[in-house]
């Protein structure tokens, strides 16, 4: 075997490993509940978006990822310092959470930070809209908004839509 292969190869193997690791640090799969610590998790995952420390002690993070921002993950870590569970939070199931006459920081909890540039504010209705880009079931790119009364911060009404932002006005799939 000559040099230059053998060089290939370490080459290829070291690239496949940081891949490795970081597709396992993207949604925290490397982590095991209630051994992984606090620091572990951050190190893994990196600072979270936000985060959140209940009375307990225990905290909750959010990490928004994927292309477009169509995956956010949440973290709980317990008061003892050791992570309890990871969520997949952009899906039906905690869409259907959301709730007239919850506050904002009630629906950044369930779902995490939206999309700067799906932020927008209606003078006319004195609404503010925040919307999440997410996978849908067919895997075609969707947006989950939720309208707030601008001057209350309290939900008003939530829906769904596609993202016909593709070529042509076609609803991109997701991974493209």
């Amino acid at each position: 075997m000559d040099s230059n292969s053998s060089v290939g190869r370490r080459g290829l193997l070291v690239f496949s490993t940081l891949l490795v690791v970081a597709c396992a640090g993207y949604s925290g799969a490397n982590l095991k509940p209630g051994v992984s610590t606090l620091p572990e998790v951050v190190a893994s995952m990196g600072q979270p978006a936000m985060s959140w420390t209940n009375p307990d002690g225990s905290e909750q993070l959010a990490y928004p990822r994927g292309s477009g921002g169509t995956q956010t993950f949440m973290a709980y870590v317990g008061p003892d310092g050791k992570l309890q569970r990871i969520e997949k939070v952009l899906n039906q199931e905690h869409f259907a959470r959301v709730r007239p006459g919850m506050s904002k920081d009630e629906v950044l909890r369930i779902l995490g930070p939206s999309g700067s540039l799906w932020t927008q504010f209606y003078a006319r209705s004195n609404q503010l809209a925040w919307s999440w880009l997410f996978c849908n079931s067919w895997n075609a790119e969707e947006f989950f908004d939720v309208m707030f009364d601008a001057s209350t911060g309290i939900v008003h009404s939530t829906g769904q839509h596609p993202n016909l932002a593709g070529p042509d006005g076609v609803q991109p799939r997701c991974g493209q």
